[in-house]
C-alpha cells in the first residue's frame, strides 16, 4: 500500500462471520438447528420490506408470503419480471451429480472458493452447493423449462472454472425463464393478500432507529411523490453495481442507489472494487454506445476463441489460415482451453488487443468461432443450443455468426463486491438483511459463471425465509414505526433535501455525460487491470469530477413529476461517492486476486499473485458522516479447501 492511501482511509475493528464453528461442510445444517421460529399465527403479526424482484428479491416476497408473514415488496420496475435477473442467459449450476462424471458437493465448493481466489468464505460455498440440489427441483416444479436429455432427465453443460458437467439451463435464456417463474410465484402471494407490490417505486433511503433498519424511503417515479414505508426487518435485493462504468452488460436503469444509501446509514460495503469483466460480450462499436450487449458463457463450450498470429493482421478471418491463427487460451491453459475462468480469459482477451492482435474495425475484440463445431455437430444441434443468442448477435452487428466469427471483447459486468453481510445475510445494520448480487459472501475475488443465478435463488428461496424469522422472533410484540416517528419524518427530509440540491444546480450538463466520464475514468484507472499509479489517479479524477458536478449539473424537469433526468442525476451522485470508494478499496489491497489484478503483483508468467500472509480478508468499508472511510476486515479460514495457487493450465 502507498502512502497516498494510507492517508485515505483508517482501520477498524475486525468483523465476526457468525459461522457456527467447526466443519464448514456441516455449518448449514446447525445453523438452521439452531435458528429460532415465529409460530404460524404469530407471523401476521410481523411485516418485512423486500426491496427488488429479481431472482433474490422475488424468491424471498413469494417465500415470506407463502409462511404468512406481510410482506411490502418494490421495484422501480414497471413489473416485477422485468428485474434484471432475466439477462443471465447461460444457465445456473448445481451439484446435483445426475450427470455421470464425478460431481459432488465437495467438488462444487472446490470449484466455487477456488474461482473465487480464496477471498470469499468458504462456509457460504458449501451452503451454496448444498441448497443448489433444491433449487433446481424447486424452479422445475414452478414449471422452468430446463433442457433435457432425449430420455428425459435434466441436460446440463459446461461452464468456465469447470471440468465437469453442472450448469442446467434453458436454452440461452435461463435467467429470463427463471425470472418468469419467480415472478408469477411472487404474484400468486400478491393476489392471495400476502404479499402488497409496489411497483415504480425508487428506495432513495433507509431508516434507522434504535439502532436497527425499521423502513425504507422512496419516490414514486410516475407522481414524484416521497413517502415512506415502516417494517420490523428490511431486505435489499438490489443487484449490482457494473452500470458505474456506464458502458456495461447490465441494463441502464441498474444502479447502486438503494444499496450505497443504506452503506451511507451504516451498512458496510465489502469489496468494492471486485468487479467481473465479462471476457464475452460485443465490443463497443461507437463512440455514443450507451452500454455493451453479454453473449453468454456457454458459448465457450463449442466456441474457439483466437486472434491473428500476426498484429496487425487485417485480412477477414476467413482468409486467415489455421497455422497463422492464435488460439490462445488453448495454448495457455491446455486443461480448461475456452472455459478457463472469467478473470483470467478477460486478462487474456485485453493481453491480445493491447499487443496489437485485437479484430474488428476498432481493432478491439477477439474472435469467438463455431466453424469446427457446425462441421463436427452441424447446424441444427448449434441451433438448438444457443439459436436465440446467434440472432441476438446477428440483430446487434449484422453479421451472420454461422457463416463468420463472432467478435467479442471484455465488459463490466458483474460486482463480486457488496453489502457486508454475516453468514446470516445480515448486515451491519441490525435488522438490514441482503441477497443476490447485492451482497457479497459466495464469490470471493471472481465469480464462476452460473453461479450467480444459483446464488440469487439460494439467498431468495432458502436462506433469507430461514434467518429473517430467526431475527423476527426477537421482536414478537414490537410495533412497527408509526409514520410521525422522528426518524422516519427525518429520513424523508433528507431525500427530499437531497432532491432539491439535485434540482436547485442550475448547471448546463445532464448527468449522462458525467456519468459517460466517470465510466471513462473507471476503465482506465480501476479495470481489468489495476495499477497504485492508475488507481491514484483515478481517485484525483473522480475528485475532481465530483466538484463539476455539483457545480454545473442540469436537471429539467420537476420533482412531482415523471422525470428521468432527476432520476439519473440521483444515481450519478451516488456513483460518484461509489467509485471513489472503489479505487480506494483497490489502491488499498495491495495484491492480486481474482479479478482485482494489480500489475505490480503478477508471477513471471502474467499470472494474479496473491499475498495470503497479508491480504486473506475479506474488506468490508464503512463510509462515516464527514466522509471518511474506515476498513474493516473479515478474516477469512480455509479449512476444507486449503489455500494454493490457482493453476488452469
Amino acid at each position: 500500500m502507498t502512502a497516498d492511501s494510507e492517508q485515505l482511509r483508517q482501520v477498524g475493528d475486525d468483523l465476526a462471520s457468525h459461522a457456527p464453528a467447526g466443519d464448514p461442510a456441516t455449518a448449514w445444517q446447525r445453523r438452521r438447528d439452531s435458528y429460532r421460529v415465529v409460530g404460524p399465527l404469530n407471523r401476521r403479526k410481523f411485516s418485512v420490506i423486500v426491496v427488488g424482484t429479481g431472482l433474490a428479491g422475488a424468491g424471498c416476497a413469494a417465500a415470506l408470503g407463502e409462511l404468512g408473514y406481510r410482506v411490502h415488496a418494490f421495484t422501480f420496475h414497471d413489473a416485477p419480471r422485468r428485474a434484471h435477473s432475466v439477462a443471465a442467459q447461460g444457465g445456473i449450476n448445481a451439484a446435483r451429480g445426475r450427470t455421470v462424471d464425478n460431481d459432488s458437493i465437495r467438488r462444487f465448493v472446490t470449484d466455487t472458493v477456488k474461482g473465487g481466489d480464496f477471498r470469499g468464505r468458504e462456509a457460504d460455498a458449501f451452503r451454496l452447493a448444498e441448497e443448489s440440489v433444491h433449487v433446481i427441483d424447486h424452479l422445475n416444479a414452478l414449471g422452468a423449462p430446463f433442457a433435457r436429455e432425449y430420455g428425459g432427465p435434466l441436460a446440463t453443460r459446461s461452464f468456465g472454472g469447470v471440468q465437469v458437467s453442472r450448469t442446467y439451463y434453458t436454452r440461452g435464456q435461463t435467467g429470463q425463464q427463471l425470472q418468469i417463474a419467480a415472478s408469477q410465484s411472487l404474484l400468486r402471494q400478491v393476489s392471495a393478500g400476502n404479499v402488497s407490490l409496489y411497483t415504480r417505486h425508487e428506495m432513495l433511503d433507509l431508516i434507522v432507529a434504535d439502532g436497527r433498519a425499521q423502513g425504507i424511503v422512496v419516490r414514486d417515479l410516475v407522481t414524484g411523490e416521497i413517502s415512506a414505508q415502516t417494517a420490523h426487518a428490511v431486505v435489499l435485493a438490489t443487484g449490482g453495481y457494473g452500470t458505474v462504468f456506464y458502458q456495461s452488460t447490465l441494463a441502464r436503469n441498474s444502479n447502486a442507489t438503494a444499496a450505497w444509501r443504506a452503506h451511507r446509514r451504516g451498512a458496510y460495503l465489502a469489496g468494492p472494487s471486485l468487479v467481473q469483466f465479462h471476457p464475452t460480450a460485443l465490443p463497443v462499436s461507437a463512440p455514443w454506445q450507451s452500454k455493451t450487449t453479454l453473449m453468454s458463457e456457454s458459448l465457450r463450450n463449442d466456441g474457439r476463441i483466437w486472434v491473428p498470429a500476426r498484429a496487425g493482421d487485417d485480412r477477414p478471418p476467413g482468409a486467415i489460415p489455421e497455422g497463422e491463427r492464435d488460439y490462445y487460451l488453448e495454448r495457455k491453459y491446455p486443461t480448461y482451453g475456452n472455459l478457463t475462468p472469467r478473470d483470467v480469459a478477460s486478462r487474456a482477451a485485453r493481453e491480445q488487443i493491447e499487443s496489437g492482435h485485437g479484430v474488428g474495425p476498432l481493432r478491439n475484440s477477439v474472435y469467438l468461432d463455431f466453424a469446427d463445431a457446425l462441421e463436427r455437430l452441424g447446424r441444427a444441434t448449434i441451433a438448438e443450443r444457443y439459436g436465440n443468442l446467434f440472432e441476438m448477435y446477428r440483430d446487434a452487428t449484422g453479421e451472420d455468426p454461422y457463416r463468420q466469427p463472432m467478435r467479442i471483447a471484455p465488459a463490466a459486468h458483474f460486482t463480486m463486491g457488496g453489502l457486508w453481510s454475516d453468514y446470516d445475510q445480515m448486515t451491519s445494520v441490525p435488522g438490514l438483511f441482503v441477497g443476490g448480487e447485492a451482497g457479497w459472501g459466495y464469490h470471493g475475488a471472481n465469480r464462476l459463471g452460473a453461479n450467480s443465478l444459483l446464488s440469487a435463488c439460494v439467498d431468495g428461496w432458502f436462506t433469507l425465509p430461514y434467518s429473517v424469522p430467526n431475527y423476527l422472533a426477537g421482536l414478537l410484540g414490537e410495533p412497527v414505526l408509526p409514520a410521525d416517528h422522528p426518524a422516519v419524518v427525518d429520513a424523508a427530509a433528507d431525500v427530499r433535501s437531497r432532491i432539491d440540491a439535485l434540482t436547485g444546480i442550475g448547471g448546463a450538463t445532464g448527468p449522462a455525460v458525467f456519468h459517460r466520464e466517470l465510466g471513462e475514468i473507471l476503465y482506465r484507472g480501476c479495470g481489468v487491470a489495476r495499477s497504485a499509479e492508475s488507481l491514484t489517479t483515478a481517485l484525483r479524477e473522480i475528485d475532481d469530477l465530483s466538484v463539476r458536478f455539483w457545480s454545473d449539473l442540469r436537471v429539467t424537469g420537476g420533482t412531482g413529476e415523471f422525470n428521468q433526468e432527476l432520476e439519473r442525476a440521483g444515481r450519478v451522485a451516488d456513483f460518484l461517492e461509489l467509485a471513489h470508494l472503489m479505487c480506494l478499496d483497490a489502491l488499498d489491497r495491495d495484491e492480486s486476486c481474482g479479478a482485482h489484478f494489480r500489475t505490480e503483483h503478477q508471477s513471471p508468467d502474467g499470472e494474479a499473485l496473491r499475498n495470503d500472509d497479508d491480504w486473506c480478508f475479506a474488506s468490508a468499508w464503512e463510509t462515516r458522516p464527514d466522509g471518511s472511510a474506515v476498513r474493516h476486515r473479515e478474516p477469512l479460514t480455509f479449512d476444507a479447501v486449503g489455500l494454493q495457487t490457482r493453476n488452469y493450465r
